[in-house]
């Protein structure tokens, strides 16, 4: 979360002058190579880099690179800190998707802080009170396709390694962005180019320790971790642009990252529920060949 939120202030600093296909495409060339060469030392690119459901591998690639589209759109027109309170409302986002995609069981105390994160978007969207900025509305589309990438990232963590993971997301990003890019095409300077060079690199790290994390630690506890990126966000934006969020958009994110937060211990205090059940009917099962393992 801390790199995702230094990668997406220098996404902020290149909106200033260039397009976000461009800045997409010159991201993706660096991030493919990055992955493709994380792929190549589990052995030849065809065997490392092959999935065992492809279709799937494409879907999320697709749902992540919708996210950055909308996601450099947003950063280009509001704060820093402003763009990642309403797009820390994904993690609650996971919460519903779970519920509807992957058919898992949300009681009612998580739906409430479902509907809790709602109340926290409108008290940072202020609908009514202002006009409604496109950017907001932007940003919260890049929350909705991030957290469906999450989901299907978890999905596919059951068929494939991380490096087949990243592999898909490099590629299928270049390949898009390729057709898109000529079209907003400005010639970068040396300083632009260090930094669309520095996006890839370090996007691909996050990427890659996002997908690790996923894949040996359960979503819920987790979760509370993805709110750091709103802490370092306003600092950097602080720092870096002056820009602090005001009383309303401060009230908001209080309200979301509470939700997400409960919504967490919630779901970890399921988890740890079961797997004592689990453990105590395994007991009982040892108990009865005698206490022998």
């Amino acid at each position: 979360m801390l790199i995702f939120a230094a990668h997406d202030a220098v996404i902020k600093l290149l909106t200033v002058d260039y397009a976000a296909p461009q800045i997409l495409w010159v991201r993706f060339v660096f991030f493919s190579v990055f992955a493709l060469a994380l792929a190549r030392r589990k052995g030849p690119l065809k065997q490392s880099t092959k999935s065992a459901r492809p279709l799937l591998q494409i879907g999320r690639s697709l749902m992540l690179l919708l996210d950055m589209v909308f996601f450099v759109v947003a950063v280009g027109l509001l704060p820093l800190a402003d763009t990642h309170a309403l797009m820390a409302t994904f993690p609650l986002m996971v919460t519903a998707l779970s519920a509807l995609v992957l058919r898992e069981h949300v009681g009612t105390r998580r739906w409430l802080a479902v509907g809790a994160c709602f109340v926290g978007v409108l008290l940072i969207l202020r609908p009514g009170m202002t006009v409604l900025q496109p950017g907001s509305l932007i940003a919260l589309t890049a929350a909705f396709c991030f957290a469906l990438y999450h989901v299907l990232t978890r999905i596919a963590g059951r068929y494939d390694s991380n490096e087949v993971s990243l592999a898909y997301v490099g590629v299928i990003g270049l390949i898009v962005t390729s057709f898109v890019a000529p079209f907003f095409w400005v010639w970068p300077t040396t300083e632009a180019w260090l930094m669309l060079a520095a996006i890839g690199i370090i996007g691909g790290s996050a990427h890659f320790l996002l997908i690790a994390a996923l894949k040996v630690a359960p979503a819920s506890v987790l979760q509370p971790f993805n709110y750091t990126l709103l802490l370092a966000a306003t600092a950097i934006g602080y720092f870096l642009f002056g820009q602090l969020p005001d009383m309303w958009t401060t009230l908001g994110a209080s309200v979301i990252v509470g939700s997400g937060l409960y919504v967490a211990q919630r779901e970890y205090s399921i988890k740890r529920k079961e797997q004592q059940r689990a453990e105590g009917a395994l007991s009982e099962q040892l108990d009865g060949f005698g206490g022998d393992p």
